[in-house]
């Protein structure tokens, strides 16, 4: 039979229950669970602590195990929400404090069944690796859309608005490099609940039950090495998008360095001549002007086409 909360303060409705969901637990809530099962319902602080002997432990023959699991979708923010579990051979006891689809998609799934506290448990790591996959397929292809925009083969966008794109990509990727970071942990906690309950319960955890939990550590590693893969490849993008800025700043500065280096000698000429010396032998030459025009042109040329001889542009 399946408790789902809130409940009533009543412990011997609850002695029959084989998986109590506590969301946001009240005290009344509490007290009534702990009263029933004589267990301590872990708090959001004890949820939250981060030391493997806090996350993973046994006490009177119930398997403490606490996990950040991520539950979001589309564009909500991926922030890890603190989970508890508690699994004994009589009960399953899962305490959280958000809503999620994943523990309702499981109480659907065995709401017309009767079942046994592992078979929930199980059925809960096994859609919550399911939802971690969904979430790396949908990062793979925000990174494919982010490729294709850094990759492109046209280049018909002006600089201004090629480097705001670039720089917007750049927050994106990194966005995705934390959620990325969340993912990673929340599957090495998945992991180590797997491996710790066959462990741990290898004496009253059917083996079929076992079976599904060696078979969930075994998914849990192939996506840990698709996510490694995903690092990367964010490491690449943002590699390449800091790349492509720095050789269009470099081109920029690449054709001023010229303009500057090429208006040297034409400035120089003309300084000397716009001094206007009394005995300045050109001063007087009918031709002067058209000379010392000439003269800036050709100091002008000389310095591009040694630019042009040498490839710089």
């Amino acid at each position: 039979m399946l408790s789902t909360l809130p409940i009533t303060p009543d412990a011997k409705s609850l002695s029959n229950a084989a998986w109590v969901d506590l969301v946001d637990p009240s005290s009344t809530e509490i007290a009534a669970f702990e009263k029933a099962f004589g267990l301590h319902v872990p708090s959001k602080d004890e949820l939250s602590e981060i030391e493997t002997t806090s996350r993973l432990r046994v006490e009177h023959g119930a398997l403490y195990m606490t996990a950040p699991l991520i539950i979001a979708s589309g564009d909500e923010p991926w922030i890890p929400a603190p989970t508890g579990f508690v699994l004994s051979k009589t009960f399953l006891l899962t305490v959280r404090f958000t809503e999620s689809t994943i523990f309702d998609a499981v109480t659907k799934e065995l709401s017309a069944e009767r079942f046994e506290p592992a078979l929930a448990y199980v059925c809960i790591l096994e859609e919550l690796v399911d939802h971690m996959a969904d979430l790396l397929e949908a990062t793979s292809r925000d990174l494919d859309e982010a490729s294709h925009v850094i990759f492109r083969h046209d280049n018909v966008r002006r600089l201004s608005r090629e480097t705001a794109l670039l720089r917007q990509l750049l927050l994106r990727t990194g966005r995705t490099s934390e959620r990325m970071a969340r993912i990673n942990y929340t599957l090495v906690c998945l992991d180590r609940m797997a491996k710790f309950t066959i462990e741990r319960g290898r004496e009253w955890v059917a083996q079929n039950h076992v079976s599904r939990l060696q078979s969930i550590s075994a998914d849990i590693a192939s996506l840990l090495q698709y996510t490694e893969g995903v690092v990367n490849r964010i490491q690449l993008l943002q590699d390449a998008a800091t790349g492509i800025i720095n050789v269009a700043q470099n081109e920029v500065m690449k054709i001023l360095t010229i303009a500057s280096v090429a208006g040297i000698p034409p400035v120089l000429i003309a300084g000397i001549y716009g001094m206007n010396f009394k005995n300045m032998p050109e001063l007087n030459w009918v031709w002067g002007y058209p000379y010392a025009l000439a003269l800036i042109v050709v100091t002008t040329l000389i310095p591009l086409i040694w630019f042009k001889w040498k490839d710089w542009i």
